[in-house]
């Protein structure tokens, strides 16, 4: 099976230089999403721009990112980054509550993605 991972960019500088970025496509991810909610169904204009600067922004993060981690890695990490964010934003800021099943599915996520992010050799260290 090929090595799907790019390699060109696998030193440690570039690692950390991927994190940060994959930092900021969270952010973007998490800032866009919360506005959707906000947006009303692209109804109101301010949070409905902040939508779409705010996925251009993480998916340009995300392409970045793809550069030096696998995409299925990214992907898995970005996705579950995300859920786990956008929760806590939605039960902080949204009043939206999660019963024992969600927050116990939420943590098994989180520790995929630890298990990922640590113990995997597919991402670079």
């Amino acid at each position: 099976m090929a090595d799907l991972n790019v390699g060109r960019f696998n030193t440690e500088d570039y690692t950390n230089a991927a994190m940060d970025i994959s930092f900021g496509g969270y952010f973007s991810e998490v800032i866009a999403t919360s506005a959707l909610k906000a947006s009303e169904g692209f109804s109101r204009l301010r949070p409905s721009l902040i939508v779409v600067a705010g996925y251009l922004s993480a998916f340009y993060f995300l392409s970045l990112t793809l550069k030096t981690v696998p995409v299925g890695v990214a992907y898995a990490i970005w996705s579950g980054v995300g859920v786990a964010l956008i929760s806590l934003i939605a039960w902080i800021f949204f009043g939206q509550a999660l019963d024992t099943p969600a927050v116990i599915g939420i943590l098994l996520i989180v520790a995929g993605v630890a298990v990922l992010s640590v113990f995997s050799r597919t991402v670079s260290h």
